[in-house]
Formats: C-alpha cells, structure tokens, sequence
C-alpha cells in the first residue's frame, strides 16, 4: 500500500507511474503547481493545508477533497503525514521536498525524522532520491552512481562495501564530517552502522567521480 504525495517545494519536472499508487494527495501549496504541469488533478485523493494560499476557481470543483489543518505549530508536509498515517497507510514517496526556501527543505528532514519510526518515507527530486535508512541497509542497481551519507547529527560505527571510498568503524557528526560525493563502484552497496541516525542521497544519473 503505497502513497504518492506532493509539497511546496520545487515542482517534479516528469510524474511517476500514477498507477504504482493506492493513494496520491498534496499540501495546497503543491496544488499550484499540479494545475500548471496539467497533472490529472481527479487522481488526487485529498488536498490538505491551511490554504494560507489561494486555491482558486478550482475550489468549488475539489472541494470534497479539501482538508483544512490550521494547526500552525506544524507544517502542512507534517499535518499531511499525520492525515496519511490515520488513513492506515505507511509508505510514502514525497516529491517537491527540496527546492524553494531552504529552511523548508531542512524542515521537511526533519519532519521525516520524526515519522522514520513509523513511516517508510522517500524523497525525489530532479538530483536525487533520499531517505533514512536502517542500521543495516542494502541497495541495488547504483554502480557509477553518486551515493551520500548524512548523519542526522551523529552516527556510530559506519561500514560500507561497494563504494569508491570506503568505510570501515567511522564515527561521523554533521557538523565535522563529510560523507558526500562518493561513488558506487559495485551494482549492490551495504551500509552498516551501530549507532544513530543516517540520510542517504543516490544519485538519478550515473557519473565519474
């Protein structure tokens, strides 16, 4: 059971396969944009927000899709998770997390921080996709693509097996470590760590490094 949800970040500029999907909704501010790329606005099956933003001639059309959250302590990425996570649903790929005003981007990690424990939650973007990832992680499929580590701020103990660059016990803290840019040099990738918590960044093309 799989969700598709959009935010007010920077637009997607191509649209996954709607049909991979049990549930597609958006925040309003994501709403604008959906309406300029012509996505098929009858697919959505909720828009949420506090409409701080205009939605338009389009309201009296949608309306019964409309979920007002004015709860101004949260952000309409975090009131639309919560939404998600009472419809019963546990898998969500986000796009439009990054892009537009950075604070909001670092806002919405954030936010996926919160819900890791409960959610498997993914982000695309034109760059990349990204996600928290568990203490002992296996991807497939990246060779000559750009694999990123991020503590989310401290990791233990990390060890990887497929990359240029290799790690073997590394203690990592946001703030003084630098785990970015390396490369995937095997088509399968595992990353193990001890301790705390780990954002991921791969690559969507393949590149030299």
């Amino acid at each position: 059971m799989k969700v598709l949800l959009f935010i007010n970040g920077n637009a997607p500029r191509s649209f996954p396969n709607l049909e991979n999907y049990n549930l597609i909704a958006c925040t309003d501010g994501a709403f604008h944009y959906l309406k300029e790329l012509n996505f098929p606005l009858e697919k959505l099956d909720f828009i949420s927000g506090d409409f701080d933003s205009h939605i338009g001639s389009d309201e009296n059309v949608y309306q019964d899709k409309f979920i007002l959250t004015l709860d101004q302590e949260k952000t309409d990425f975090h009131k639309a998770l919560e939404i998600i996570l009472e419809k019963g649903f546990h898998n969500v790929d986000v796009f439009g997390g990054s892009g537009g005003e950075q604070d909001h981007f670092l806002g919405n990690l954030t936010v996926a921080f919160r819900f890791k424990d409960k959610m498997d939650i993914k982000f695309y973007d034109e760059f990349s996709e990204y996600y928290f990832i568990p203490e002992s992680f296996i991807i497939n499929d990246v060779k000559d693509k750009m694999i990123s580590l991020y503590p989310f701020p401290v990791v233990e103990n990390i060890k990887t097996k497929g990359l240029k660059w290799e790690l073997d016990n590394v203690n990592a803290n946001m703030t003084t470590d630098m785990l970015t840019r390396n490369l995937a040099v095997e088509n399968q990738v595992s990353i193990d760590y001890e301790k705390g918590d780990l954002l991921i960044f791969i690559g969507n093309k393949k590149r030299d490094i």
